[in-house]
């Protein structure tokens, strides 16, 4: 299986974005130069869902 290694923007860790991915391909086509792995992308995910539950709850 193929694979390109990619830094982290978040973390500064390495991760592989394996084959099939959508990662894999931005990587591969190089239209993306940030990316993030999977942990921070769920922690990025989470803030954005609690930000905007915030922002309802005061109105």
């Amino acid at each position: 299986m193929f694979y390109y290694e990619v830094l982290c923007f978040s973390c500064k860790k390495t991760f592989k974005a394996n084959e099939g991915s959508l990662k894999y391909k931005q990587a591969k086509e190089r239209k993306v130069k940030y990316f993030c792995c999977e942990e921070c992308a769920d922690k990025i995910r989470i803030e954005a869902i609690l930000s905007f539950m915030n922002r309802i709850n005061r109105f």
